[in-house]
């Protein structure tokens, strides 16, 4: 009896044994298996961070790019405010003894507040195809100055135009002494067109009138 008790003992324990063995290997599989949906929402986070950060790595340098097109637009402005200026000192020794006959008054309504072609009414865009073509490079008024007058020969993109409007067109008493000098500068693209512009007033200088 006690040598049939031993081996029943016997046969107990090694079932505990192998329900123990059992168990953990459950146990060890269960973890292997989490650990392998951790890693995969791991991944799939880290992937969703690096596609946001490609995106926003793309829009900031179109955003850098943007602004530096800008400038260009800008400098070529500048660069159209200065050749201007040198262009009408030269003009004023000896051939012009005021601003009066040098306005942009073409086409129509250019300089009057109450016209649909009135400058300010117009993007710089509109204003260049209105006074001349813009893809030829060719003007349609002698009044202008420079039309799409490019920069530096080394970069055809950029050019600016220029001319002279009369600011105060439509008011009974007008003084030929002063104008406003307008320079859009411009950048091509193809297509596409990015441009600034710049107003400036320009009055002559009366001795004795400070």
């Amino acid at each position: 009896m006690r040598e049939q008790d031993k081996e029943e003992k016997k046969l107990k324990i090694i079932k505990r044994l192998k329900d123990y063995n059992n168990n953990q290997l459950q146990h060890v599989r269960h973890e292997r298996g989490s650990g392998l949906i951790i890693v995969i929402l791991v991944l799939a986070f880290l992937l969703a961070v690096g596609t946001a950060l490609i995106s926003v790595t793309g829009i900031n340098s179109k955003v850098a790019g943007n602004i530096r097109t800008q400038q260009q637009a800008f400098n070529a402005a500048e660069a159209g405010f200065d050749t201007s200026w040198i262009a009408i000192e030269g003009f004023f020794t000896g051939i012009w003894t005021n601003f009066d006959g040098h306005y942009l008054i073409q086409p129509a309504g250019i300089d009057l507040p109450s016209y649909q072609n009135y400058f300010r009414k117009l993007s710089d865009v509109e204003l260049l195809n209105l006074l001349g073509d813009f893809n030829a490079g060719t003007k349609n008024y002698d009044e202008i100055i420079f039309y799409k007058q490019i920069v530096v020969p080394s970069d055809s993109r950029l050019t600016y135009t220029a001319f002279l409007i009369d600011d105060e067109a439509g008011v009974p008493s007008t003084d030929p002494k002063d104008a406003l000098l307008v320079c859009i500068g411009a950048v091509q693209m193809g297509d596409n067109i990015i441009t600034s512009r710049l107003e400036i007033e320009l009055a002559i200088e009366q001795p004795g009138i400070p």
